[in-house]
Order: C-alpha cells, then sequence, then structure tokens
C-alpha cells in the first residue's frame, strides 16, 4: 500500500516538473519572478510535432521551451538551453514576451576560467528587444568581449539560432 502511494506521488511530481535540473529550475525561477514581477506563475513544456522541430536550427523539446503563465494569462515563455564555450558548454535563459520579444537574456551556468564576461547584465543587455525579424552579427550588433571570442560568437549563434526558429514557427502558426 505504502509503496504504491509513493510509486503515484512520483509520477504525479514527473507530470509537474519540468524536466530542468534542480539547480537550473532555481535559477530559471528567480529570473522569472525578477523579470515578470510575479510571485506564483505555471511553468509549462510547449511542445512541438517532431517534424516542425527536425527543421529549427535550435533545439525545441519538451525540456527546453516553456510557457509562463499566471493566472490564466500567457506572460511569456522561457528558452533554456546549453552553447559550447572552449572547453565545455554554458547554461542559458532567454525569455520572451508573449509577442516573442527578447525580454532578458542570462547566462545560468558557465563553466570555463575565461570568458564568464558574458554573463554580464551589461553585455547581455545587447539582445534585449531582439525579435524573430532581426539578426545579430558578431562584431556588428553583437560587441567583442577579449579574451571569450569563442563564448561572445557561441551565445550569438543560439540565440540567431534561437531567433529564426521562432520565424519559423510563427510561420507555420505554431506560436
Amino acid at each position: 500500500m505504502k509503496f504504491t502511494h509513493i510509486l503515484i506521488s512520483s509520477i504525479a511530481l514527473l507530470f509537474v516538473s519540468s524536466g530542468l535540473p534542480n539547480n537550473i529550475q532555481k535559477k530559471v525561477d528567480k529570473v522569472i519572478k525578477k523579470t515578470y514581477n510575479v510571485e506564483e506563475f505555471d511553468f509549462e513544456a510547449k511542445t512541438f510535432d517532431a517534424e516542425i522541430v527536425n527543421t529549427l536550427p535550435s533545439e525545441f523539446d519538451a525540456d527546453n521551451f516553456f510557457k509562463i503563465i499566471t493566472a490564466d494569462t500567457l506572460l511569456g515563455y522561457a528558452y533554456v538551453s546549453k552553447a559550447p564555450s572552449k572547453t565545455d558548454a554554458f547554461d542559458y535563459l532567454i525569455l520572451l514576451n508573449k509577442d516573442l520579444v527578447v525580454e532578458k537574456a542570462k547566462v545560468l551556468v558557465y563553466r570555463e576560467d575565461y570568458g564568464g564576461e558574458i554573463g554580464s547584465k551589461r553585455w547581455l543587455k545587447q539582445f534585449v528587444g531582439k525579435t524573430p525579424k532581426d539578426e545579430l552579427k558578431y562584431q556588428q550588433n553583437i560587441v567583442a568581449i577579449s579574451g571569450a571570442t569563442i563564448s561572445v560568437r557561441s551565445m550569438t549563434t543560439a540565440v540567431n539560432d534561437l531567433l529564426r526558429s521562432l520565424k519559423i514557427l510563427q510561420t507555420k502558426q505554431n506560436l
């Protein structure tokens, strides 16, 4: 009897959780609360047909693209992913409003000794306001950082791929 109760609780928790690792989820929650000025919100995975997902430049699965909802109102979307740095990868978060305009970019976990400057609020601000119509270009509309070239290029490519993916999803009327 006790085993059945634990099993049912575990399955229920599986359906409620987003699939993000706990340390990442805590950071994402904190950024969402601060960005949208809310205490309570629902974080729901947004999935798409596999046929469409396979055509997108960015990875879209049940563990990285989410709707942010409060009181039955869509606040926006959260995209959580990894991008390569020199010898490892870093985790990042892009928050979008309901019109798919970038509200916030945040490096959640950076695992290198050098190049961590890409996590600075000042540098990440240049992504805010970008839409699926925009194209980002390293050293043109994205500022370089000495000692972080690989990470800067990687983050620029990752956000560009996300914006292109969102444009495709909009065109196919999936968002």
